[in-house]
């Protein structure tokens, strides 16, 4: 694998914006991720891919044909082209770090925002690698177009290499993923794989075929406003009420909080007046029963204080949105056999762990492609402290290639 190149294509993707927009329902949600699509058309139309079709929903499809005289299942690999509107994506300007010493790394000085391992301590284990960053002011889009870079990269390294023996894969780069609506238009029957991989893990070796069950929960408070002066016993204060809902919860069952296999509640989003409240939470869980129970919890406390105060001030609408793929992989389990042995003939160690949060992956298996999640590399996604190892970069997109490989010696 040619580092320089890698390192200059991983670039070329970030600098693009693609910030996914929650609040829109148009699809994509925003026209930007347009322009890395059909830098991605072009790109793998120049490498040698066939089948290369950008869709009307900017879902971004194409084919590496079999070179084997023998049928073996067709597989798939898949990654996402947006970033998260957690934190901002426009005017990425990365920042190259050969050698890593394992000090702290200023990624701006004016500003004082500083990388450090005595926080971020996963930094050491990459010390005398190449560590790519921000410059502080924006996230780095390493998630996922780390995985975009992979795929892509592993795809022309099977073309420029024909003595590796494979059979047909098949590729896409989906839009939206950061916004919960990835998988929602992907055609799984034109995409035609048994089975895929999406490359959009974290650490080098994370193999994951388990995620939460999920739901968004928006809670409206409503309430009386009345001039202050002349309140009592006529003013209803939906942030005052708001406050009673969020401490009915438990405490401690909170992202900050919890690990693991734990689910919990994320209050996300709060915004008010005396009028009206309005509070958007999602709701985790790996275990389905406990799943329901979180959703039941949130009614319920509703329910008690609306009754406390004796008026029906407090409305709660829940909506799932995706569940634990481990119940559609399970019954395929050679698919996540396959990528374990790859990465252990590599010298990676497998990190084989529940997903603490969801990717098309999930989506898709309920769509009827098993699809579990191999490590992209990079770090504290979603932020402006977010970094990627350019050699974890170059072990992914080799984990691709010997899957590919692998596929077509298992199945002769």
């Amino acid at each position: 694998m040619n580092k320089q190149h890698i390192i200059d294509r991983f670039i070329k993707y970030v600098t693009i914006d693609t910030e996914s927009d929650p609040n829109n329902p148009a699809f994509p949600s925003t026209e930007k991720q347009w322009d890395l699509a059909r830098v991605l058309e072009q790109e793998l139309k120049d490498i040698g891919m066939e089948e290369v079709e950008l869709d009307e929903n900017c879902y971004l499809m194409a084919t590496l044909p079999s070179n084997l005289d023998y049928e073996v299942p067709t597989i798939g690999f898949v990654s996402h082209i947006d970033t998260s509107p957690d934190f901002t994506g426009a005017n990425v300007k990365p920042q190259i770090h050969k050698n890593y010493n394992g000090e702290d790394i200023v990624l701006n000085a004016e500003e004082n925002i500083v990388l450090s391992p005595s926080y971020f301590e996963d930094l050491l284990r990459y010390k005398g690698q190449t560590i790519i960053t921000t410059d502080g002011t924006t996230l780095l889009g390493a998630d996922d177009k780390a995985g975009v870079t992979e795929i892509v990269s592993a795809m022309e390294y099977l073309i420029q290499h024909p003595e590796i023996k494979h059979g047909k894969i098949r590729i896409c780069f989906t839009p939206d993923e950061e916004v919960g609506k990835g998988a929602h238009l992907f055609d799984v029957d034109k995409f035609g794989a048994e089975w895929a991989y999406t490359m959009d893990g974290s650490q080098i070796g994370e193999l994951e075929y388990e995620n939460f069950n999920a739901a968004g929960a928006e809670v409206t408070i409503n309430g009386k406003i009345v001039h202050p002066g002349y309140a009592k016993g006529k003013m209803v204060n939906s942030m005052t009420i708001a406050s009673e809902f969020i401490k009915a919860l438990p405490s401690k069952e909170v992202p900050e909080h919890t690990t693991g296999y734990e689910g919990f509640f994320h209050l996300h989003t709060m915004e008010g007046k005396v009028e009206q409240t309005v509070l958007k939470y999602i709701i985790r869980d790996h275990d389905m029963d406990l799943f329901q129970k979180r959703k039941e919890l949130m009614l319920q406390t509703a329910k008690n204080i609306n009754e406390e105060i004796g008026k029906e001030a407090i409305e709660v609408e829940i909506k799932d949105q995706y569940f634990n793929m481990k119940e559609k992989v399970e019954p395929v389990m050679h698919i996540v056999d396959i990528a374990e042995e790859v990465m252990k003939g590599m010298g990676i160690k497998p990190l084989i762990k529940p997903i603490r949060g969801g990717t098309d992956g999930s989506q898709l298996s309920f769509k009827g492609l098993p699809c579990p999640n191999i490590f992209a590399g990079g770090h504290n996604f979603h932020g402006r402290y977010e970094y990627v190892p350019v050699e974890s970069i170059i072990k992914a997109t080799e984990v691709i290639v010997g899957i590919a490989e692998k596929v077509g010696v298992k199945f002769k």
